[in-house]
């Protein structure tokens, strides 16, 4: 993320479709701007948008703008300032082919805010039309001169009009202009239509009983009552274990067959308050389709992990580092370690724990301390001030929150492992990519777990692995595309025939590494059209709104899993074709260009 702003001025004269639109009017004449090719921007001058519009911002609180988009695809907005870098905010309207007013902090182009315990949540922002992505690059807006509106790899020539665009010193309220409601009793775009939307409850009735007549002829996986190859052996123990054999590092399970990790994530009730309740039947055809793909892990009544669960102090927590100093803390620590732990440490479908999810802090050391000095008096505060004592710089912060981590780390580690010495502990699932002072924290893991959105995740795992020596489990990743009113999620494919590529492409190359022993989607359903808590809404479901599967999607997991232990033990090459992330084709990284 931190390398978009390089990457794009390094492949700025190569790889850029500019097009300039030149105002002709007043400022509330319609806009029509168009995106084709591999970076497409469309610039205007301040001028050019309104004549009165100042070019210092810094009295202003918001850039309030009327659009309507032609494609849920996400864009950036980009302010060009004289003698100096630009800034950007990433925008994701909700939906498409509806009116909306977003109402733009301009807070979030002058840098992040310090809320939020886990990435998603420090950097994602909602509002009820939109949702924005606070990534950078920063900076001070004193000297503007031009707006520019950017896609990368833009799919089908997307469209973005604009009826107005002002300063405002308050906040006007991002909201739909279009008749409400924007959905339809089945949760989906109103304002859209697609090969396959529901009509009816008949027609979905149908669709999912059709799919019901295929659960009796699975392929035969080669899978024990665990979800292991059943034809292996190695030292049996009651519980799911980790061992390197041959090289190769494996699950364990409980009999002593050799297992790898394969499903999805939410497959177990887990639905957003904006999407109807599960059901049983829902919950039973999960079951199903998990077993018929070959998923080794989620689903009622099969092997799964469980996320543990801390409950923090707000005002001691500082982007999701508490007073881990604290005798409090340590108390809490344990009694949430008893409570969630203790009921589970017999059960051997159980294959382990996540003790938490994607810290936020990393790079970010120097205004995490200042927090932590601006807030009250703890633990924590104390033995910072005396560290700091000694000297105050950058690295010395950075060192200060790496111990403080590792602190962290020690003590839910004792007291997960204290209640439960049967369960592996299969790490925070870092994020990021993370640096390399926290990922070496991931040494006192079993398996050490992380969230790799790229369209190839090798570099990434061959790294975790080289600086924690410790099995590695891809906790996330997807591939989404932009449809059906919902955004492409952090890596994009062109239609659902290049993320069923792109599905294959990255499990398998991901397999033939010698530290993995598993991958997990993100997540079993599409995100709510009109955003989740913290408005993420991608299409990046292997089910829809209405519990219908990506055919597409199933069969290449299906695939997958079918020669996932033929390509872990080297014995046949890993899928080797590259999805296209348009018709423009793919970039090295979702990242940079």
């Amino acid at each position: 993320m931190n390398n978009s702003y390089k990457c794009y001025l390094q492949r700025l004269s190569v790889c850029i479709l500019l097009a300039t639109f030149s105002a002709r009017g007043n400022a509330q004449e319609t806009r029509k701007l168009s995106f084709d090719g591999i970076l497409s921007e469309n610039s205007m001058t301040i001028k050019e948008i309104d004549p009165s519009m100042p070019s210092d911002w810094s009295a202003y609180t918001h850039l309030v703008m009327e659009i309507r988009t032609s494609s849920p695809q996400r864009f950036s907005l980009w302010v060009y300032r004289k003698d100096a870098t630009p800034v950007r905010i990433m925008l994701q309207p909700f939906g498409e082919n509806a009116w909306l007013r977003a109402s733009i902090p301009l807070q979030y182009l002058k840098g992040m805010d310090q809320s939020g315990n886990d990435l998603a949540s420090s950097i994602n922002r909602r509002t009820n039309s939109f949702w924005m992505s606070v990534w950078g690059p920063f900076g001070e807006l004193q000297s503007v001169e031009s707006i520019g509106f950017a896609m990368t790899y833009p799919i089908n020539k997307p469209t973005l009009e604009i009826r107005s665009i002002h300063l405002s010193k308050n906040e006007e309220g991002s909201e739909f202009l279009e008749k409400m409601p924007v959905l339809t009793e089945f949760n989906q775009w109103a304002y859209g239509d697609w090969p396959g939307k529901i009509k009816s409850q008949s027609q979905l009735d149908a669709e999912l009983a059709q799919e019901e007549k295929t659960f009796g002829s699975n392929v035969d996986f080669g899978y024990c009552g665990y979800g292991a190859y059943k034809n292996t052996k190695a030292r049996a123990t009651g519980f799911f274990r980790v061992e390197q054999i041959d090289e190769k590092w494996w699950f364990i399970d409980p009999d002593g067959h050799y297992f790898l990790s394969t499903g999805a994530n939410g497959t177990v009730g887990r639905r957003s308050a904006t999407q109807r309740p599960e059901t049983q039947s829902s919950i039973d055809r999960t079951k199903h389709r998990l077993e018929s793909w070959g998923m080794t892990t989620g689903g009622d009544g099969r092997v799964n992990t469980v996320t543990l669960r801390w409950q923090t102090i707000p005002s001691t927590t500082f982007l999701g580092l508490p007073d881990v100093y604290s005798e409090e803390f340590a108390r809490n620590i344990d009694q949430a370690a008893n409570t969630q732990c203790t009921p589970l440490k017999n059960d051997a479908f159980i294959l382990g724990y996540f003790i938490g999810n994607e810290p936020p802090w990393d790079g970010r050391e120097t205004e995490v301390v200042d927090m932590i000095l601006n807030g009250p008096v703890t633990a924590t505060q104390n033995k910072l001030k005396a560290f700091l004592a000694k000297a105050d710089n950058p690295k010395r912060r950075k060192e200060f929150m790496i111990t403080a981590f590792e602190k962290y780390l020690d003590i839910v580690c004792v007291a997960v492992k204290k209640y439960d010495p049967n369960h592996l502990n299969l790490g925070i699932r870092f994020g990021g990519p993370p640096s390399d002072e926290m990922l070496r924290t991931g040494k006192v893991f079993d398996v050490c777990s992380i969230n790799v959105y790229e369209y190839e995740p090798t570099k990434i795992v061959d790294r975790v692995y080289r600086l924690t020596g410790r099995p590695i489990l891809i906790g996330e990743f997807h591939i989404g595309v932009p449809a059906n009113g919902l955004g492409a999620g952090l890596v994009q494919a062109k239609d659902q025939a290049e993320r069923a590529i792109g599905y294959r492409y990255y499990a398998e190359q991901a397999a033939s590494l010698n530290s993995f022993v598993g991958v997990h989607w993100f997540t079993w359903r599409d995100e709510p059209v009109l955003g989740r808590n913290d408005g993420e809404n991608y299409n990046i479901g292997f089910v829809d709104a209405t519990d219908r599967a990506y055919k597409e999607l199933a069969e290449a997991a299906k695939q997958t899993n079918k020669n996932l232990f033929e390509v872990h033990t080297g014995k046949i090459a890993p899928f080797n074709i590259r999805p296209k992330a348009s018709d423009a084709g793919t970039p090295a990284s979702p990242w940079g260009y």
